[in-house]
């Protein structure tokens, strides 16, 4: 099977910006930070200059997105999720992530860092125990009420102002910050959680088997494989997918395979061969026909629209 480690992943240290940002003037953040006045391991933003469509993508940092106005389409591996005002929501290193159809009065903020910057403050290797939305068991998307979010804000207020100072203790201040603000999404999850324990067993088992799929897929393609970690029979596993989502547990594994193809072809110069053989089919035409029937365009035609 192939090494996740292989693949293309963005770091925070040669992460490109025109991936995610057109050019502004806006001075917020890290958009137009001078470089004296940056920190490793951590960036923030506001929506102003975000490119609305985005992905699939993975990176090796976590993100928080902040929506305060406005609503935008998100998928994080294969769970899809309309954000609205006071939403977070929050990815993971090496998940597949993707962003699309942002309105025209989209604002709000995202924070990237990377797993150690809270170090000293927890550890990196527990961040998923200390915050579940940090974890593939938890949910991504969290809905605040004006109290919870109002108290972010501040927290990302706070954060930017000792971004754009060089004031003693500035790193430590914005880890604290940081920590304060995710303390603040934790509380928030928590108070909710009577809500998140409540789907039915079969829409509990759909989300589990999505989110093992987007964990695992590519170490396991077969349903088998899922059923035994959901302890259910194959049979009961595509039958309880296939009437909550229209598609079948097997079709749900293809997709994934799709977009880390796609994040593939958009990233690497690896020919289509390589492409082929580094996600495991047998040989170059197995992955065309693959491509082509779940996208409707050959894995070339694809790259060249990107």
């Amino acid at each position: 099977m192939p090494s996740s480690k292989s693949l293309p992943t963005h770091h925070l240290d040669r992460f490109h910006k025109d991936r995610h940002r057109t050019v502004s003037d806006v001075i917020f953040g890290y958009n137009n930070l001078p470089v004296q006045l940056q920190i490793p391991g951590f960036e923030l933003y506001s929506s102003a200059g975000m490119i609305a469509d985005y992905g699939p993508a993975k990176s090796s940092f976590y993100r928080i997105g902040i929506l305060l106005q406005g609503n935008i389409h998100m998928q994080l591996g294969l769970e899809h999720f309309d954000i609205q005002p006071f939403n977070l929501t929050f990815s993971i290193p090496g998940q597949v992530h993707s962003k699309s159809n942002a309105s025209n009065d989209i604002f709000g903020y995202y924070i990237l860092f990377h797993p150690s910057f809270l170090d000293g403050l927890l550890t990196s290797l527990n961040i998923g125990a200390e915050f579940p939305f940090y974890d593939y068991s938890g949910s991504q998307l969290l809905k605040c009420n004006e109290q919870e979010i109002n108290e972010i804000v501040t927290f990302v207020e706070k954060i930017n102002n000792e971004l754009q100072a060089d004031h003693a203790g500035k790193l430590t201040a914005i880890k604290m910050y940081a920590y304060l603000l995710l303390l603040t999404a934790k509380r928030s999850y928590e108070r909710q959680l009577p809500m998140n324990d409540s789907p039915s067993q079969s829409t509990h088992l759909v989300t589990r088997f999505h989110k093992l799929v987007s964990q695992h897929f590519l170490q396991y393609r077969q349903v088998s494989d899922y059923a035994s970690m959901l302890h259910v029979t194959p049979n009961h596993l595509n039958r309880v997918v296939k009437n909550a989502t229209t598609r079948t547990a097997s079709e749900a594994i293809q997709e994934m395979l799709v977009q880390e193809a796609k994040i593939l072809l958009q990233n690497t110069s690896l020919s289509i061969s390589e492409i082929a053989y580094q996600l495991d089919f047998s040989e170059p035409a197995s992955f065309n026909h693959f491509f082509r029937k779940l996208t409707g365009t050959t894995p070339l035609a694809y790259r060249n629209t990107i």
